[in-house]
């Protein structure tokens, strides 16, 4: 089976985790955030895979390359400009001449997508939308359907008592390939508030897939972390890499840990990294590989990405600490904190809750 998976934007609401790297590249337990989502496909029989990009493209196609390496062929097709999330699907039509998934590329589910497709073919819908609830959905685009699935209307972001349901566009779809014959060639133009008002418009067949399966948008510092956490917890099944090293502890091939460290798990620690004595890494927390963690460092709740150095006595709780970042010793980053590629962070200081510190620079300032 084929699938889209759209891949194009620049990741705002993530940054200062996305200036450099496109969303569906940051690492979530330390391997890209699309190889899992790959990995989830095959486990559907979706093997064949069209990625529509835009931003920092070539990101994306050196590390997947043709897709053979991940089990996969992978096809990428690159928009000149935005074309939004119908009009990137119509920019790739010249590859799908069946039935295909599209998905957008911030989702990270467990959702049943057979039974999804073997329901889409049983009703003879048009186009099939999986759903999820939320505790929120003032925030999201809420869809309502009649008692056999179909759907009736959209209502973006609506007042809570305006919202029929708390069931959401999960941002997952199957769609018939005739369909795209209402979307405008080179246009801007999206799935949610144009093409699929329209085709309910003309009595298409649209049906919903409800599911409470796990669902979350990483597209933001706090739901990437979320995520992490909810892995790490088990509320997903998955794998990780590494040697088991004590319960709930993974461990990749290479690591120096003195045997005065001390490992409280779920934690996972990426390959060649040095931790030193003293050190403590309380779960649910990540760190990349490369990484050195000086003597007597705290790790609690935290996320840190490739090559990052820790002085001595560094404090991280609950924050995310990207790729090649230095922080002096007795420095403390609180709750909520993201650290940018690159940053560095003086000696004695002290990040304060929620605090976003961009690419390349340092603190103090000078």
């Amino acid at each position: 089976m084929k699938a889209v998976i759209l891949v194009g934007g620049e990741g705002m609401r993530l940054r200062p985790l996305t200036c450099s790297i496109p969303k569906s590249m940051v690492p979530i337990v330390n391997r890209p955030f699309l190889e899992h989502m790959i990995d989830y496909l095959k486990e559907h029989a979706i093997d064949d895979i069209i990625l529509a990009l835009w931003y920092l493209p070539h990101s994306i196609q050196s590390y997947f390359g043709d897709g053979s390496s991940f089990g996969v062929k992978l096809t990428y097709v690159v928009e000149s400009s935005p074309l939004g999330t119908a009009g990137a699907v119509k920019n790739v039509e010249q590859h799908l001449d069946e039935t295909f998934f599209v998905f957008n590329g911030d989702i990270f589910t467990d959702i049943d997508l057979t039974q999804m497709m073997r329901l889409h073919r049983q009703r003879g819908a048009k186009v099939s939308i999986a759903l999820t609830p939320v505790e929120d959905p003032t925030i999201y685009g809420v869809v309502e359907t009649d008692s056999g699935g179909r759907v009736k209307r959209f209502i973006e972001k609506p007042r809570r008592e305006e919202a029929p349901s708390n069931m959401i566009n999960s941002g997952a779809y199957i769609i018939e390939p005739e369909v795209l014959s209402h979307v405008p060639p080179g246009l801007n133009f999206t799935f949610e508030r144009e093409l699929f008002p329209l085709l309910l418009e003309r009595g298409d067949p649209v049906y919903s897939y409800p599911s409470d399966a796990y669902w979350i948008d990483i597209g933001t510092p706090e739901k990437y972390l979320q995520l992490h956490h909810d892995l790490l917890a088990g509320r997903v099944k998955k794998t990780f890499p590494g040697e088991r090293a004590g319960e709930g502890i993974w461990v990749e091939e290479g690591c120096d840990i003195h045997p005065q460290a001390k490992l409280e798990g779920p934690t996972i620690i990426g390959r060649n990294c040095l931790i030193g004595p003293g050190v403590r890494v309380m779960g649910p927390s990540v760190i990349g590989q490369g990484c050195h963690i000086g003597r007597d460092s705290l790790i609690q709740g935290a996320i840190l990405w490739h090559n990052t150095r820790l002085g001595q006595g560094v404090a991280l709780k609950n924050c995310v600490v990207a790729e090649s970042v230095s922080i002096g010793d007795r420095s403390q980053v609180m709750e909520g904190c993201v650290l940018g590629n690159n940053v560095v962070l003086g000696c004695d200081e002290r990040l304060a809750q929620g605090a976003r510190v961009w690419p390349e620079e340092s603190h103090p300032l000078p």
